[in-house]
């Protein structure tokens, strides 16, 4: 069972449910079945976070994956609706690459890195990612990178030069 990318307005947090699979075990009386969501919850205004949670229907374990997201948030620098500059994030052998774009550009982005940044808010960028297409992989890929980001004051300040 696959749903890709479903959005829910929770208070003022947007919830991206990125993949949704079961697993069967198979016991005396036949075939058990258990779930796991992975869900990614941002503002849309720089702060997103990814959870995981497992359960025996689809509600509960989309439940707790939100909450999970909700406890892993982390503030993304943005540079109006983009990002500041180029970075790479690796999981595993998922690997991401996120380019800032001009206005107007639009998410150009694989369903689970565009959950990510549409969570967090960006509006404009264009993204590869290269080796594994697993979706947890990519979400953990796409989070690994945006914590590189630096706004263009922390890099001036720290190498004492002005940038343009």
């Amino acid at each position: 069972m696959k749903v890709e990318s479903t959005d829910r307005i929770q208070g003022e947090l947007a919830e991206h449910i990125v993949k949704i699979k079961r697993c069967a075990a198979v016991v005396k009386g036949g075939r058990r079945f258990s779930f796991a969501a992975m869900v990614v919850v941002g503002d849309g205004r720089g702060k997103a976070g990814w959870g995981y949670g497992k359960a025996n229907e689809v509600p509960p374990s989309v439940e707790k994956a939100r909450k999970e997201g909700m406890r892993s948030m982390v503030e993304v620098p943005l540079d109006g609706a983009s990002i500041p500059h180029v970075v790479e994030g690796r999981y595993g052998a998922a690997h991401v690459v996120l380019l800032p774009a001009a206005p107007g550009t639009g998410v150009i982005a694989g369903s689970a890195v565009r959950a990510v940044c549409e969570a967090v808010g960006i509006h404009d960028i264009l993204t590869k990612s290269f080796g594994s297409n697993n979706a947890v992989a990519l979400v953990k890929a796409t989070f690994a990178a945006l914590k590189q980001l630096r706004p263009k004051t922390d890099v001036e300040r720290l190498r004492g030069v002005t940038l343009s």
